[in-house]
């Protein structure tokens, strides 16, 4: 029998755990990567597994569906949470990476296995032939003729929403006279920089917010925002005390520091080993450029912040994933194709990694001529990847990241909230460990 012919497109944070895990189950792939001789509106540098927005990888907390992700993704032995964590910088309860170390350090594991060719090159078309499969993953940014490719062999149009990006600024030009270490929420170390305001000095920055002019986005659609990372102007929009009560609330940090009870508070987290950049914790904006230094220094400590990277907005794609896609996520027109990550509606870095590893595990089952026991439903992967995309009962699928809302009630009461959610969480690594005998048996 012929080898088969395995070839991912997207090299990133899918991708690239898609490929690295076939590859270490002794499976030949090559990884496509049109970056960059094909750019995308969002990435800055040709890297394999280059992050856009935050750097932060969500929280580590054992009582959040995001801690309970990683630990599960653990258990699975996944490829690209251990280099995050090896690239992890100060960021509290959550796990926040250096950007170029961690796509650096992606790329040399990439490279280095001598299983995976990597090649540079756009895929505009997946032609079938025997023994050869593809996993699409592509991610938000797919490029247009790769989408309308999509569209033809489904038979139905991609979805989107909108994303935004937050600013970045160095360390050295801020005021740090103004700036307090605290952490955020109260969780963690002091590792966050923090930016009071008084209500005098929030009114200000709220009106010129507010008044500042934007960009279009073309096709632009309220409606098609994601609510994970909806511009800061557009959550103003809401009302005056919209801000206080959403990304710049001071929840956890009734005092900083100095004594001083803040109206509100913009945080700064730092995004490399060296700490010389800070990005603008939930400052995703699609203001102009030169309205948003000017409206940004109108922050405390901010006044002569040099901007490194400026927020900008840009079109995600993703598919109808329950009307066309198979539970081991292969097209129902063409089971020779497979999709993983972003592009199947998850939302999030974490969420995007666990998406690549399980197509991974499907494919990898079925070229042994077997097939992977049904994911618990009580664990976040199962919950997410299996109960949520699949759930047909919508008329259209909109992106969700890992949350406790996925899984369902516990068979005994826990009253308190946080016991509530360890118990789940230890329900769901035990059903999971489970799992994993039974898929090692078969």
């Amino acid at each position: 029998m012929a080898t088969p012919e395995i070839r991912i497109v997207g090299g990133g944070l899918a991708g690239c755990e898609a490929a690295l895990q076939l590859a270490g189950r002794g499976r030949p792939v090559e990884l496509y990567e049109m970056r960059p001789s094909v750019p995308t509106p969002a990435h800055r540098t040709d890297r394999l597994a280059e992050i856009v927005c935050s750097n932060s990888f969500k929280s580590t907390d054992p009582a959040t569906a995001g801690g309970l992700l990683k630990d599960e993704l653990a258990r699975l032995d996944c490829r690209l949470l251990a280099i995050a964590r090896a690239c992890a910088v100060p960021a509290g309860a959550a796990l926040a990476v250096d950007r170029e170390q961690f796509a650096a350090a992606v790329e040399a594991r990439i490279t280095a296995e001598p299983l995976i060719t990597l090649r540079r090159e756009e895929i505009a078309r997946l032609e079938t032939a025997p023994e050869r499969w593809w996993i699409v993953a592509t991610g938000p940014l797919t490029s247009p003729a790769l989408q309308h490719e999509l569209a033809t062999l489904t038979g139905r149009d991609g979805l989107h929403f909108f994303d935004a990006i937050a600013p970045t600024v160095t360390l050295a030009s801020l005021d740090h006279a103004k700036l307090e270490r605290a952490a955020r929420y109260g969780k963690g170390g002091a590792d966050y920089l923090n930016a009071a305001m008084d209500a005098e000095q929030y009114e200000a920055f709220y009106r010129a917010l507010t008044a500042a002019e934007r960009l279009p986005v073309k096709d632009f659609d309220r409606a098609a925002l994601f609510e994970g990372c909806q511009p800061l102007e557009e959550i103003a929009d809401s009302g005056p005390q919209s801000l206080v009560f959403g990304p710049l609330r001071p929840v956890g940090l009734p005092r900083l520091p100095s004594g001083r009870r803040p109206h509100a508070v913009v945080q700064l987290r730092q995004e490399n080993a060296a700490g010389t950049l800070f990005g603008l914790v939930g400052c995703q904006t699609r203001l102009r450029w030169d309205d948003q230094k000017r409206v940004f220094r109108l922050i405390p400590g901010l006044e002569q912040a040099e901007f490194v990277r400026l927020g900008q907005m840009h079109r995600n794609f993703y598919v109808d994933t329950p009307r066309v896609l198979r539970p081991d996520f292969a097209l129902r027109t063409e089971p020779s194709i497979r999709l993983a990550g972003q592009i199947t509606g998850v939302e999030g870095y974490v969420e995007s990694i666990a998406g690549g590893l399980v197509t991974a595990l499907h494919l990898d089952a079925e070229l042994d001529g077997r097939r992977l026991p049904p994911w618990p439903y009580t664990t976040i992967i199962g919950a997410l990847h299996h109960s949520f995309l699949f759930d047909d009962t919508s008329e259209r699928l909109t992106p969700m990241n890992a949350n406790f809302g996925l899984l369902p009630e516990l068979d005994r009461p826990v009253k308190d909230k946080r016991d509530r959610k360890l118990a789940k969480r230890e329900t769901a690594l035990a059903d999971l460990d489970l799992w994993l005998e039974m898929a090692n048996e078969r």
